[in-house]
Formats: structure tokens, sequence, C-alpha cells
């Protein structure tokens, strides 16, 4: 089995550690593989509650008032809050990544983890995660339930609401009333217990805001309530999981008093050296740089970026298991590698691998030693044990820093999803990994990155188009969420499904890369084959009534896009196709230099291509210009490193689900008409 670098001089070693470090690196397993200590049980499909045709209000907005009223909290307090933990959905009683339920996320990790599913195969499981490398020489690991008393606090909110409140806690995990109520509880809790009133001035609440995150450290607490206030000041209004409209008025005046999260009495020391923007919370967590044994070595490899290489991409993952069980591996150094992992709960940042360094994390090599990889606490196959907004944030924040700092652009074909991350050769399409999913939000996201996406061609006549669904009401049927071919629960998705011809009732369109044998796409919520993600730009192929037809894969695939509630926009963009005089070109999955290019002592790199082809008249939306080259690191000294540049360009394309490289010299390049 080769090795990350793609070298046949990177063979897997006999001893037990070395394989395990070297297979995992030679696999492309990344730090979102299936982790085996997983916090919370599927969402049950059966409880799943959809909204209706269109949003209402009423219940769950008085409700706020209601329980805000009855703790003697500024309701306008009580609103920002559950929308920093849940954006007001209640995920029908159905916990977080971190065992937190309801709007108001109360946090009960104790039950949810007994109520967790007991798996054989910890590989392959009810979460659907069936991209993943399956860990080998490994027993399954049953979770034990802990003792209350061993968990931390911030994840056993829910038990001290009960006790405040009097209600029973499965009310408050199941009704979201009830929940509203035990979330107000512990904010005017929290009040008192720092000596302050209870005052109708939102701006009173600062320290109680603070302490509900729940963090130990202030930069945390101080990063939650901030974004608490943010949303306090901009007002958000939302239509929920329900069906339900629920409004935030702004109140651009409110100015917190800040001083009161001195009376937390947290730590208040901030990490050296951590590279991320002050708005967020982020601590230094390294991931090991070990000698193994004999030449092997982990988990990732010193660099000098971007002297070195350019860093092109920021690459989305999720953990696939709890924020304990990502940080335990990440300080395995015969693991792999990322540069970032993300808390759900609260947005807390912490750094392993410098972005000057080349982390293991994207299952391509090309990819890697031009990439940042990030990891997001959570699940692709369980959207209700969701990403909360305090998340959602603290990345935006940190890709934002990061973008400027590296010089990445902020769109769909520089922040990739892993999903997006194309095989290196046809062997390895099957096993590239596919989080974080159909239910990251990925218009949400680019809203808090500054670039939503936006009409910028002609609705209806434009030659790109940018899939853009609305989230909440665009609902795709899935499977595989808790067991192979059981309906998955309805959601807000941002991916729409591709089709051979304008009808439901036709096949979905075929990746042969993914099945070599030509069997259909499926419906699974791990099967990338025919699916296009928000974000994304192709290039119109036809369009008949509410449908629209994309070149994808070499094929013409068609999706629903009525006007009345559209999947995607009018664009403009650069489109290539082959160069006049071919039938059909080659892609690639990287974009390595031509043999020419190799000093001595550096092995040739194959430049094999994907199991596709690009034929002439197909045209395809060009991301960025590729110049060719190759990082050959073998060695524990980065002394026998070396970055191997071509002649050859590429250019980067959106070929299907995944992007994907075409050598320039095989196309023509245009601007879009209109």
């Amino acid at each position: 089995m080769q090795g990350p670098h793609e070298s046949p001089g990177n063979a897997s070693h006999s001893t037990p550690r070395r394989t395990r470090g070297r297979a995992l690196r030679a696999a492309g397993a990344v730090a979102s593989a299936a982790l085996l200590l997983q916090l919370v049980p599927s969402a049950p499909a059966a409880r799943a509650q959809e909204p209706g045709p269109g949003a209402r209000t009423g219940g769950l907005q008085r409700a706020f008032t209601d329980a805000a009223a009855g703790r003697h909290v500024p309701a306008g307090v009580l609103l920002a809050v559950s929308y920093l933990e849940s954006r007001w959905d209640s995920h029908p009683g159905a916990p977080s990544v971190t065992g937190g339920y309801g709007p108001m996320h109360l946090t009960d990790a104790a039950t949810a983890l007994a109520s967790a599913p007991h798996h054989s195969d910890p590989g392959e499981d009810a979460r659907g995660d069936l991209a993943r490398p399956r860990p080998t020489g490994r027993s399954a690991v049953v979770p034990e339930t802990p003792a209350p008393g061993a968990l931390p606090p911030r994840l056993r909110t829910l038990p001290r609401a009960a006790r405040l409140t009097g209600l029973p806690e499965r009310a408050l995990r199941e009704d979201a009333a009830a929940n509203l109520h035990g979330g107000a509880a512990l904010l005017a809790a929290e009040q008192k217990r720092l000596g302050l009133p209870l005052s109708s001035d939102p701006a009173d609440w600062y320290g109680a805001v603070a302490a509900y995150s729940g963090a130990t450290d202030a930069a945390t607490a101080t990063a939650f309530a901030d974004d608490v206030y943010s949303v306090l000041r901009s007002g958000v209004s939302r239509t929920t999981d329900t069906g339900e409209r629920v409004t935030l008025p702004a109140s651009p005046g409110v100015a917190p008093h800040k001083d009161q999260a001195d009376r937390l009495r947290l730590p208040r020391a901030r990490a050296a050296g951590v590279e991320c923007p002050a708005t967020v919370a982020c601590e230094s967590i390294p991931a090991p740089y070990e000698r193994l044994e004999g030449k092997d070595y982990g988990n990732h490899d010193v660099a000098d970026r971007p002297a070195s290489q350019k860093v092109d991409y920021i690459v989305v993952h999720d953990t696939e298991g709890s924020w304990e069980t990502t940080i335990k591996l990440i300080k395995d150094p015969a693991y792999v590698s990322w540069n970032y992992t993300i808390r759900s709960g609260d947005g807390h940042v912490a750094q392993h691998v410098r972005t000057k360094d080349v982390a293991w994390h994207a299952g391509n090599w090309f990819v890697n030693s031009k990439s940042v990889g990030i990891e997001h606490e959570g699940f692709l196959a369980q959207p209700d044990a969701w990403y909360t907004e305090a998340m959602y944030r603290a990345s935006a924040r940190l890709v934002r820093y990061l973008a400027q700092k590296l010089d990445v652009p902020l769109d769909r074909q520089h922040i990739l999803g892993h999903d997006n991350v194309p095989g290196t050769t046809p062997g390895s399409i099957p096993g590239m990994h596919t989080d974080p999913g159909p239910y990251w939000d990925w218009a949400h996201y680019f809203e808090l990155l500054g670039r939503p996406f936006h009409l910028t061609g002609s609705p209806y006549r434009s030659d790109v188009v940018t899939i853009a669904p609305e989230y909440a009401r665009h609902r795709p049927p899935y499977t595989g969420c808790t067991r192979p071919g059981q309906p998955c629960a309805p959601h807000g998705s941002g991916a729409v499904r591709l089709y051979t011809a304008p009808s439901e009732d036709a096949a979905l369109v075929k990746d042969v890369g993914l099945r070599p044998d030509g069997s259909p796409s499926t419906t699974d919520v791990n099967d990338t084959g025919a699916r296009a993600s928000t974000g994304q730009q192709f290039a119109v192929a036809d369009r008949q009534g509410v449908w629209t037809a994309i070149w994808y894969l070499g094929q013409k695939a068609w999706f629903r896009n009525p006007w009345w509630q559209p999947t995607a926009v009018g664009a403009r963009g650069r489109l290539l196709t082959p160069r006049p005089g071919l039938k059909e070109i080659p892609v690639y999955g990287r974009a390595y230099p031509e043999k020419e290019a190799y000093p001595p002592g550096v092995p040739v790199q194959a430049v094999t291509p994907l199991p596709y082809a690009l034929p002439a008249g197909q045209s395809y939306v060009v991301g960025q210009s590729a110049p060719s080259e190759y990082l050959w690191a073998t060695t524990f000294e980065p002394a026998g490193h070396r970055v191997v540049k071509g002649r050859d360009q590429y250019y980067e394309i959106q070929f299907g689900h995944r992007i994907a490289y075409v050598r320039a010299a095989d196309v023509r390049v245009r601007t879009s008409d209109r």
C-alpha cells in the first residue's frame, strides 16, 4: 500500500504501530474518520416534524415571551441565547452532538449516551458512515454510561434546570415550551449567583450569558456572550424546523456591561502562538510530530508555506465523534492530523498544526499540500445532532481570518467540503470521504463569511448557475441515516438531486468512478454520485419547464428548479471546453508535474486520469489556474523535502460533486456570455 506521498517508495511497514500510521496515511484517512466513542443516538425518523407550506407565527414566539416573563429575563436575551444554541429549532427531542436538547440546548449527556445504540462494527454503523475507512485490529467500543458527576457541568445543565423549575427532565428534553422555561431559569440563576439584579435591561445580563456557555475559560465565555449581543443588536427572523416564524427585533443601542465577565473568575490566559482571530476563543493542542519506528513518523509534515507552496484551499470536515474523542485522536502520533477543531456547544477552537505545515487530512496529497483542514464536532448523518450557531459563527470568523492571511478566495472553488475533494486514482474514488454532507448549511455559512450567494446573471437565460436552494424548505429524501436503505427524517438540505431526464421518476445520473460496475446512484446520505451542493457552479446544458440541466461528470444532469422555489440562481464565470479537434479530454484528481520536472532522487509521480472523460461540446466552470506541483516529503527531517514544480498548467473545474483538474493545453477558456 502506498503512502500519502503516492510514491512506490512509501510502502507500508511491518510493525503494527507503523503499519497503522502509514496505512491510515496511505488511505488518505482524515480526522473525520469514524471515531470510536460516539456520544448521541441517531435522530428517530418517526418523530420528525415537517413544516407546512407556509410559516406560521404563534406558539413558540409566545413561549419565549412567557418563559422570559416568568423568570424576569429580558425576552431579547432569551431569544438571542437560544438562537446561538439552536437557531430556535427543537430537533424533535433529539440530542445534539454534545447531548443538548431543545431550543435552549439544555445538556443531559448521561441520558444521551445511555440511549445511544451500541454497534458491533465501529467502521460501519447506524450513522451511515460507510465512506470512512474501517479501523483494523480494534474491537468495537461499547460506550459506558458515566456517573452524572463524572461529566463536566457544561454537559449536564438539564438536570439543574429540572431542579430550578420543578419540571420533569423528560419534558425539558421533549417539550419546547418547557425547555425555554428551563433555559430562562438557568439564566436567572446565573444572574443571582453573580450578585446581579433581575433587570429588564438586556445590557445588565452579559455575565449571566457568558456563564450560560458553560465555558471554563474567559475567552470562550466572552466570545459566546459577544455573539449573543451581536444577534441582539442586529435582530433576526427565521422559520424554525416546526414551521413557525420567530422574530427577535433589532436593538442596535444595546451596550452590554462586559466587565461583568470578571465576576465569573475564569482564567484569561490566551494560548501563545495560535493562529486565530481575536474574536474567537482559541487554544493550542499540538499534533505530535514524532519519529516512530524505523523511518516512519507522524502525524504531519513540517513545511514552510506559503514560501514553499501557496495554500489554495480550506477544507471543511466534521469529526463524526465527540470533542473529547477527537482531541484524544489528534494527540496520537501514529494517527492522522488536521489544523483546527471547533467545538459544537460554544464554538471553542483548538489549533493542532501550524498553517505553514502540511496536515494529513484530505485523502488527496496534492490537496493536503495546498490546504488547511478544519474539523467541526458533529455527524453528517445526524442532522438533529446539530451544528450550533455558535460553531458556525466561530468557524466563519476563523475561515475569514485564514482566507485573508493565506490569500484564499472566499468561494466554493476554494472553500471545500471534504466531500468535494477528488480521489487521486480510479481505485481511490469509492473510499473518498463524504463529510460534512448534505445537511451542512453552506448558504448560512457563506452569509456569515460575508459572501452570500446572489444572482449575478440572467435567472432564466444564464450560461452558468450557482446551486442555491432555500435550506429550510428544501427537503430532498435521503436514506441511510440510521440503517442502510431506511428513510432519513425529513430535514433541510443544501444539496439538489440530479436525474438523467427532467422528471423525478427518471433514474439518477451515474458516477462511474464511484461505481465502476455501472450501477446507479442512490439516495443514501453518503452517496455523492448524483448530488450538487450549495455554492457550486455549473454550466447550463438545457432548460425545460421547471427543470434545469447542467454538465456533470461528462453527462447531462437535470434538477428541479421552479421559479417559485428556485434551487439555483443565474451566475457568470469562466467556462472551459475541449480545444477544437479533440473528441474528449481526460480529467485528473491532482495536478502533478510532467516527468521531466523531477530532479534526481525524487520518484516521478504518475499523472493518472480518473475514469471519466470531458467530451467535446460540454462546458465546465473554471475555479482557478493550478500550476503543476508535487511535494516530496518522506523524511522526518524537513531538509529532505522537495517541492517539484513543472511547466504543465492545469485548471480546477467543478466536474461533479467533487472538483477535478484538466490540463490547460487540452482546453479552450471563455467567459460566459450571459
